[in-house]
């Protein structure tokens, strides 16, 4: 299904000179560049799915983060669904190839009803691959089985996770395969520990064990040989980052240090920008090094503006999700966002599974700036169809026409979803090894 035209966002045309580059770039490499990519995931497999936060600045494409527990699959273009199916196929066959039914195990949002949704269409997606699902609730308010009717028309079930012996499962379904929609914020489950299932992403990739910072590091790594192959800059496609920590916001303790990382990231950010005649003034993100939901995260133009919180400001940093507190933090490029839609700032949020794109969207803040986290109350999201776009460009248009444009996205996404994937097998490795020191 073509765009309409309130899906494709205006960039303003003034900033695409480098970018404009880089999708040339990745045009002129297409053949080579997906031959790079099914040499690297036949290497190191990808997670079983994961978005990608990308932010568009004219003259730089980078991603600045990466959900290995994806929520909002319920924002994808209808028309991609075969897509997903598709690919769930290969990603539960790669990863349980006896598997007939997949357990699925969510948020505990039970309230939250654009999560439900998407958990709604995510069930979907695994039943039309050819397996049967079922919903197994670390919730402890959910005793029995529970049906939840949604806006949609949609009805959810829901059943209390058990286990016996090593496996987890509800009634009488115990597969081989078990999906975490939940990022484990809250901290590990003892009832997930040492099954003998195949847990899609392993625990360690949860939010109680795993930073941003190595994340990034391995992004990073992984930039550098996709730039050397493609010939490009790699700051075009990587956005610097730095872990900082243990910060206290409500006492005021670590602050200078974090004030320290800002004033490097800004100095280094002025630096590019001198190199490649960018007009812009330098800004950091400041966020939880862990999490996620836009929580405990800020923009900062000065290191003066992390000594100079307010009160309402440091509580609002120290806030994370599930009630916990943020400590570790990451000072992170900013990247601007110079798309818009009907006037409105954008980002797109690229969606995969197993190693494809299987679809995205924009995520739009008609109250925010282009420096400004978007993953805030108020974002609404604009579907867009990457069915021929992505999968597609289109070597007859110039390199900033659409297809090209969201080419250049997908590339970009699956860089940052092949840093996943190496995280998730230095997590399996260090796993095995404690596991053998153990024993």
């Amino acid at each position: 299904m073509p765009l309409s035209t309130n899906q494709v966002p205006h960039l303003q045309t003034a900033l695409t000179g480098p970018l404009l580059e880089l999708e040339e770039h990745l045009l002129n490499h297409q053949a080579d560049i997906e031959c790079w990519f099914r040499k690297q995931f036949k290497e190191t497999p990808a997670p079983f799915y994961a978005s990608v936060d990308l932010r568009n600045a004219g003259y730089k494409l980078a991603p600045v983060d990466t959900n290995l527990f994806p929520a909002g699959f319920n924002n994808l273009h209808p028309d991609l669904r075969p897509l997903a199916i598709q690919a769930a196929q290969s990603a539960v066959t790669q990863a349980c190839p006896i598997a007939d039914g997949v357990l699925l195990i969510p948020e505990n949002h039970t309230r939250n009803q654009f999560y439900l949704e998407n958990l709604a269409v995510l069930q979907e997606i695994l039943i039309a691959a050819g397996y049967e699902v079922h919903i197994g609730s670390l919730n402890p308010e959910i005793t029995e089985r529970t049906e939840i009717e949604l806006p949609s028309g949609k009805t959810l079930v829901l059943r209390p996770l058990e286990k016996q012996g090593d496996r987890v499962g509800v009634n009488d379904f115990f597969p081989c395969a078990v999906l975490l929609n939940n990022d484990l914020s809250s901290g590990r489950p003892e009832i997930l520990e040492n099954i003998d299932q195949t847990l899609l992403p392993p625990l360690d990739l949860g939010w109680a064990d795993r930073f941003k910072t190595e994340h990034f590091d391995h992004y990073k790594n992984v930039s550098n040989e996709f730039s050397k192959m493609v010939d490009i800059d790699p700051w075009l496609i990587n956005p610097m980052s730095m872990q900082c920590g243990p910060v206290d916001f409500k006492e005021r303790e670590g602050l200078e240090c974090l004030a320290g990382a800002v004033n490097t990231v800004l100095q280094e950010t002025q630096r590019y920008y001198d190199q490649h005649d960018i007009a812009c003034k330098p800004f950091a993100i400041v966020k939880s090094d862990s999490g996620t939901y836009g929580m405990a995260i800020m923009s900062v133009d000065t290191p003066e503006d992390v000594l100079n919180l307010n009160r309402k400001q440091r509580n609002k940093m120290s806030s994370a999700k599930e009630g916990l507190v943020a400590k570790q933090m990451l000072v992170q490029e900013g990247v601007y966002t110079h798309e818009t839609i009907n006037d409105a700032v954008a980002e797109p949020v690229v969606y995969m599974i197993h190693n494809q794109v299987v679809g995205g969207f924009y995520r739009v803040h008609t109250g925010k700036t282009a420096t400004d986290n978007l993953n805030s109350p108020g974002m609404h999201f604009e579907s867009l169809s990457f069915a021929t776009s992505c999968v597609m460009p289109d070597q007859t248009q110039a390199p900033d026409a659409s297809p090209n444009r969201f080419y250049a996205y997908g590339v970009v996404a699956r860089l940052a979803l092949l840093a996943a994937a190496r995280e998730i097998a230095d997590a399996k490795r260090e796993a095995a090894n404690e596991k053998k020191a153990a024993s």
